[in-house]
């Protein structure tokens, strides 16, 4: 089982102690999803720096390994980027450069598939923070004490887990076709012949993730569950004075930040 994408290993990640990792569960999703929203809005690229440059001042902080929190971040990169490597080419503006048949790169596309791509790393930079401090019935939990139905709230939490599970069982299918010498790219075999195991392989994905959702099931119902089973007990805590102090440095942060754009673009700075 790769480390990356398992379950257990991203739970050890959230039982470290930290300041963080004490803080309330609410404050913690309020804050990374408000830092999410401000770099999505933002056009400034000096403030989607600042934001990163924080975000991992906290990585630091919550002692998470930088090495862990970069393989996480580039594995869910690609769900994005796949998008940004085309704007330069989309966006029609000043030309920089002529690639072969006709193909141009604009400046205005490039600047924004730059802008595109710091917003993204920002907010999967927030996203792999948040699962790297909250254990994932915290987070449902504040989700809960947030208003989200129960009902929201069970759905939530198991999508995630499967998310993970497909990510495993895709891990353990190539480990098996690697044992057996399977190369998709090997052109000694014909290329129907390898997009019919490339199928077979999303299929059996799709077959297994059915499977162990069915014995999920069941295994619950086993256990009394129904749709009015109370899953996520809701702790009674309040918020103290260390939320108090990160609420007041992440807000203070966007104020100068925003004051320092404002100065930057003042005629004769």
């Amino acid at each position: 089982m790769n480390g990356i994408g398992s379950v257990a290993e991203l739970e050890i990640e959230t039982n470290k102690e930290s300041f963080l990792h004490l803080l309330d569960g609410r404050v913690k999703l309020i804050i990374l999803v408000f830092i999410v929203i401000y770099t999505v809005y933002t056009t400034q690229l000096l403030i989607l720096v600042i934001m990163e440059i924080y975000l991992l001042f906290l990585i630091y902080l919550s002692h998470i390994s930088f090495k862990t929190a970069l393989k996480r971040i580039l594995l869910l990169l690609p769900f994005g980027g796949l998008i940004i490597v085309f704007q330069p080419f989309v966006h029609p503006g000043t030309v920089i450069y002529t690639l072969p048949f006709g193909i141009n790169i604009y400046y205005q596309g490039l600047m924004f598939g730059i802008l595109l791509m710091s917003r993204l790393i920002v907010s999967l930079t927030s996203i792999v923070l948040l699962s790297s401090i909250s254990p994932m019935q915290e987070v449902v939990q504040s989700f809960r004490k947030l208003g989200m139905p129960k009902e929201f709230a069970m759905i939530f939490s198991l999508m995630i887990r499967f998310l993970f599970m497909f990510y495993d069982e895709l891990h353990r299918i190539r480990h098996a076709q690697k044992a057996r010498n399977f190369d998709i790219f090997n052109k000694k075999t014909t290329y129907m012949w390898r997009m019919k195991q490339v199928g077979y392989t999303i299929m059996m994905m799709f077959l297994r993730a059915y499977e162990h959702g069915e014995s999920v099931y069941l295994s619950m119902v086993s256990r009394g569950f129904s749709d009015k089973s109370g899953l996520y007990h809701d702790k009674k805590r309040k918020i103290g004075s260390k939320e108090y102090v990160f609420i007041a440095a992440a807000v203070c942060l966007v104020i100068i930040t925003q004051l320092l754009i404002i100065l930057l673009s003042l005629p004769g700075i």
